[in-house]
């Protein structure tokens, strides 16, 4: 156990002991194991929900370098990737829904640049803000199926062939159905679509809009988009290399996820 102060981004233990297995790389004898992996992972939950550089952590958590470092192991290997997709199946299983999901929705938000995204960064006309932009794929429950980081001045339909590629490897060719908004429209994204077997659906707004209107099926990844702007570090674009945006993008998914998961599993023990 940790002598310290816990601080409201620690992991719990009943999420501990459902992410450990997919953090664990080495033994514990391992030479590289020189500082407890529970409060490695603390360490960059902190970094992504406070949104503070990697030099600025506490130091009561291990040396930023080796959070820094042994994050970066994590990503290259996929350990987050795996986590959130194991959760999102154990998840709809428990909402009574099937294992893979039939219907995904596309959509991007822009972050706005610092220095560190350097050339990456571009205009986006439509939000009117310089920086990189996230394509997202979410189930219908909102949760993280694929994610691809390009600069803002890409176009949604040229992420299409992507997204669907990678939704369709991550479920197994279970998709058949995707919801867009009227960014998408046209025939190379229902082509590039359709080469991966889903038929694209536009949701589009009525005619005579006034004010705010919430639209169906579409609304499940905007909310999905505000859950990521509780964590301070996905609030800008600070990162160099755009696997590690997208990357950080899924440490903050799984943190959502184990968490549910976690209360979950609390409910069902206690019946």
């Amino acid at each position: 156990m940790q002598s310290r102060r816990a601080y409201p981004s620690d992991v719990s233990d009943e999420e501990w002991a459902l992410v450990a297995p997919y953090l664990t790389l080495l033994p514990e004898t391992a030479a590289q194991r020189e500082h407890n992996l529970r409060e490695v992972f603390n360490g960059l939950r902190y970094v992504v929900r406070y949104g503070v550089a990697w030099r600025a952590m506490p130091h009561d958590l291990p040396p930023w370098h080796a959070v820094y470092d042994q994050a970066q192991r994590w990503l290259r290997a996929g350990c987050f990737e795996t986590l959130v997709h194991d959760l999102r199946a154990v998840l709809r299983l428990a909402s009574g829904r099937t294992e893979e999901p039939s219907a995904v929705v596309l959509d991007s938000r822009t972050l706005r640049s610092t220095p560190e995204s350097g050339a990456r960064a571009a205009w986006d006309g439509h939000k009117r803000t310089r920086g990189s932009k996230l394509h997202a794929a979410v189930d219908t429950l909102g949760q993280v199926l694929a994610l691809h980081v390009t600069p803002a001045n890409a176009d949604d339909r040229a992420a299409v062939a992507r997204l669907a590629d990678a939704v369709q490897e991550a479920t197994g060719d279970s998709v058949n159905l995707a919801y867009v908004d009227q960014g998408y429209t046209g025939e190379r994204a229902a082509k590039a679509a359709a080469d991966h077997g889903i038929a694209m659906e536009v949701v589009k707004l009525p005619e005579a809009k006034r004010g705010f209107v919430l639209l169906p099926r579409r609304w499940v990844v905007e909310r999905a988009f505000a859950w990521m702007a509780r964590f301070r570090r996905l609030a800008r674009d600070y990162e160099r290399l755009p696997a590690t945006l997208a990357g950080l993008h899924l440490v903050a998914f799984s943190v959502l996820l184990l968490r549910r998961a976690a209360d979950f599993a609390a409910v069902r023990n206690s019946l």
